[in-house]
């Protein structure tokens, strides 16, 4: 007798294996959890019940004065400001296809023989669909990928996020909110990313209003963590500054669980180097490149799952060709909260973006 298990329990299983090594291996992985204190929050609200968006709450600290001795507290209680921010899901599928042919030369089962690539494409989506929700922008009661939206859209933006936005290492390159007028002042002597930028950067997110939540490790830990393309991290790498905190940090480091070989380490920083961070050619003073940089904190991004990556087989051309791919439904945004007087949980006016400081650096190419 066959003792096999069935194969809808194989299959099951393989489904399982391959979204915990999805999870595992997905570079962004390390930022990712469940509760408001992760940079990458993640929830699964949709896996019990039907929709096609999540909510992201965000409650902000009290701040009204303490009330001291026998003096009244009932009717001075302080109302708390309540707000939210929805991600929306949608089905992503990726495929491969595969002749008997191709099968006879190899004894790998199908599933196996596509799970590579697969895992590939799959942590490739993600890894991509993170990135865009950084660089977006929030305009007119929507979030637009930064590429596609308009200087107008860009503009309104940088008004609304001011306090934690930087062009280059000064404020001052900032031109009245003018999106690209602030990009064309950051020049390749000035305005690289070094040591000082990068302090100003994690000053400007404990000043910023509502200011950028850091992380908390340890109980008496917190730290921000800054993503930077190659030629930023290259750059910054370089700064004799950085490489003697490098080695005075050691220890540190690798008692952190978000440190990983070849990140930098710096004042309260975690600097990893993201290679797939896009370069805006030609944007800056005489025309050089210039490249973002974030700064994330706690509930940087949202990320909203309603089914998880699943496998489907099927034939073809009467059985000679055969497919598996994955599916699932999911949603990457960076979270925007508003901050408008109305104080309503449903309230987007003068949103901001909540748990990143976006910062722009000169980005030349290597000679």
């Amino acid at each position: 007798m066959d003792s096999r298990p069935a194969k809808g329990m194989r299959v099951e299983q393989w489904d399982d294996e391959f979204f915990e090594e999805y999870v595992q291996d997905n570079k962004f992985a390390p930022f990712m959890g469940t509760n408001e204190n992760a940079i990458i929050q993640v929830k699964e609200d949709l896996k019990a019940k039907k929709g096609n968006k999540v909510n992201f709450n965000l409650v902000n600290r009290l701040q009204n004065a303490m009330v001291t001795g026998s003096n009244v507290l009932e009717g001075n209680e302080e109302r708390m400001d309540t707000r939210n921010d929805k991600v929306e899901v949608d089905k992503r599928r990726a495929g491969v296809r595969m002749s008997e042919m191709d099968e006879q030369a190899s004894a790998i089962d199908l599933r196996m023989a596509g799970r590579s690539v697969l895992m590939t494409r799959t942590m490739e989506d993600t890894r991509d669909l993170i990135i865009d929700a950084l660089g977006s922008v929030w305009y007119n009661g929507q979030v637009l990928n930064y590429a596609a939206a308009s200087e107008t859209a860009k503009d309104a933006w940088l008004a609304a996020n001011a306090d934690r936005v930087l062009f280059g290492a000064s404020k001052a390159n900032n031109s009245g909110n003018d999106h690209s007028a602030s990009l064309a002042n950051i020049d390749n002597t000035a305005d690289k990313l070094l040591s000082p930028a990068l302090k100003l950067m994690k000053r400007l997110a404990l000043q910023a209003n509502p200011k950028i939540k850091p992380i908390r490790i340890e109980k008496d830990k917190r730290f921000y963590v800054v993503v930077a393309g190659t030629r930023t991290f290259r750059d910054l790498s370089e700064d004799t500054t950085i490489k003697a905190a490098q080695r005075e940090t050691v220890s540190v480091k690798h008692n952190n669980p978000i440190w990983e070989g070849g990140d930098l380490f710096y004042d309260g920083m975690i600097i990893k180097e993201v290679d797939d961070l896009p370069v805006y050619a030609g944007v800056g003073a005489g025309a050089i490149d210039v490249a973002p940089v974030y700064l994330l904190g706690a509930q940087a991004i949202g990320m909203a799952w309603a089914k998880r990556w699943r496998s489907r087989t099927k034939d073809f051309d009467y059985g000679d060709k055969y497919g598996i791919a994955m599916d699932g439904i999911y949603g990457v945004k960076k979270l925007f909260f508003g901050t408008g007087v109305d104080e309503d949980e449903e309230d987007m006016s003068d949103a901001k973006q909540h748990g990143v400081l976006t910062g722009y650096f000169a980005a030349v190419d290597d000679a």
